[in-house]
C-alpha cells in the first residue's frame, strides 16, 4: 500500500475502529487527506456485499436493517451500516440520528454504524456515501447495509449504491402502488412488506403480486416477503431473498456489470459537483452568479445564454 504503518489508511486495514471512523469524517468533509486515504485503500475495496433499505418514511427501514443486520450476525457475517438522514437547512447536519436508533448495535464490535446528513443530494444518498462504503469495505465488512432518507421515489440513486436493492413498503402508509411503479417500484430486486400483522398487509402484497405479473419479463423475479420488523418476524426471510439474489447476479456473470454501471455513474456524479464547484468559486464567484440571475430575471439574457456566459468566463478565465 506504501502508507507509513502507523499512517489511518494502515491502521484501519489492521481492524483499528478508530482509524475508520476519521478517516470516514475526512471523506465526508471531502478533505485532501480523505481522498488521499481513499486512493491508498481503494486496491482493498471491492469484496463486500451490498445492501440497499429503501422506502418511504415510516415504513420501517431503521428497525429492519437493525433487525436485518442482527440476522446476518447470526450467519457470523460482519456488518456495516450507512444510515443516511435528512439535513438541517440551517446547519445541514444529520436530524434524525440513525445511531441513536440502532444503539443496540453498537455494542456489538463487528457492526459499525455511520449516519451520514444528505446535505441536499438528489435522491437521498449524501455524496460520501460511497465513500463511506467503500471505508467499510477495505475495513473488511462481510456486508454493508445502505439506508435512505425515506423521500420516496425519488431515491432511486441507491439502485447504483447497492447491488441488492430491498424496498421496504408497509399498509396504511399511503403506498400506493399504482402511483409508484413508474420509478421506484422498477429498482426493486427485493420487496419487503413489513407490519404485516396489521390489516391492509395482504391488500399490499396483492397489489405487489398483480403488478410483477403484468410488468416486462425479468430474468429475475423480485421475492415478496412479509415482516413484522418490532417483532423479527421474516427477517431471516429477508436475509435469504437477499443472499438468493447476491447468488444470482453471480451465477449470471452481472455482479461486473453492475460495478461499472456503479462506478460510471460515480465518476459522472462527481464531475458534475467539481464542474458547478469551479464555476460557483472561480467564474466571478457568487457575485458572478448573482449578476447573471439580475440579467435573466431582467429578462436580457435567457437561463441557457447565461449559462454559456458563466461557462465561457470560467473556461477562459
Amino acid at each position: 500500500m506504501g502508507s507509513a504503518p502507523d499512517s489511518l489508511p494502515a491502521r484501519l486495514l489492521n481492524g483499528d475502529r478508530r482509524a475508520l471512523s476519521r478517516l470516514m469524517t475526512q471523506v465526508e468533509s471531502g478533505t485532501e487527506t480523505g481522498r488521499a486515504a481513499l486512493q491508498a485503500l481503494y486496491a482493498h475495496t471491492g469484496r463486500a456485499r451490498t445492501i440497499g433499505l429503501t422506502g418511504s418514511s415510516g415504513a420501517g427501514k431503521s428497525t429492519i436493517g437493525n433487525e436485518l443486520a442482527k440476522a446476518l450476525r447470526r450467519r457470523n457475517q460482519t456488518v456495516g451500516i450507512v444510515a443516511v438522514d435528512p439535513s438541517s437547512p440551517f446547519t445541514q447536519g444529520a436530524i434524525l440520528g440513525d445511531r441513536v436508533r440502532m444503539q443496540e448495535l453498537t455494542a456489538d464490535p463487528e457492526i459499525f454504524v455511520r449516519s451520514l446528513a444528505t446535505r441536499g443530494a438528489v435522491g437521498g444518498l449524501a455524496q460520501a456515501a460511497l465513500d463511506v462504503i467503500a471505508l467499510l469495505d477495505a475495513f473488511g465488512k462481510d456486508v454493508i447495509l445502505i439506508e435512505t432518507v425515506g423521500a420516496g421515489q425519488d431515491e432511486v440513486e441507491i439502485a447504483g449504491a447497492a447491488q441488492t436493492t430491498v424496498l421496504i413498503l408497509a399498509p396504511g402508509m399511503g403506498d400506493d402502488i399504482q402511483t409508484m411503479k413508474a420509478g421506484i417500484m422498477e429498482i426493486a430486486d427485493v420487496f419487503a412488506v413489513n407490519k404485516g400483522d396489521l390489516p391492509g398487509a395482504d391488500i399490499v402484497a396483492a397489489q405487489l403480486k398483480a403488478l410483477l405479473s403484468i410488468g416486462t419479463e425479468r430474468s429475475w423475479e423480485p421475492p415478496i416477503v412479509r415482516l413484522v420488523g418490532t417483532k423479527g418476524e421474516g427477517v431471516a426471510a429477508l436475509a435469504d431473498a437477499c443472499q438468493d439474489h447476491y447468488a444470482y447476479l453471480q451465477g449470471a456473470g452481472r455482479l461486473e456489470a453492475a460495478e461499472r454501471g456503479r462506478i460510471r455513474g460515480q465518476i459522472l456524479a462527481l464531475a458534475r459537483h467539481r464542474i458547478l464547484t469551479g464555476l460557483v468559486q472561480h467564474a466571478g464567484g457568487q457575485d458572478g452568479l448573482e449578476a447573471l440571475v439580475d440579467a435573466v430575471v431582467a429578462r436580457t439574457m435567457t437561463p441557457h445564454t447565461a449559462v454559456d456566459a458563466w461557462i465561457s468566463e470560467w473556461t477562459q478565465g
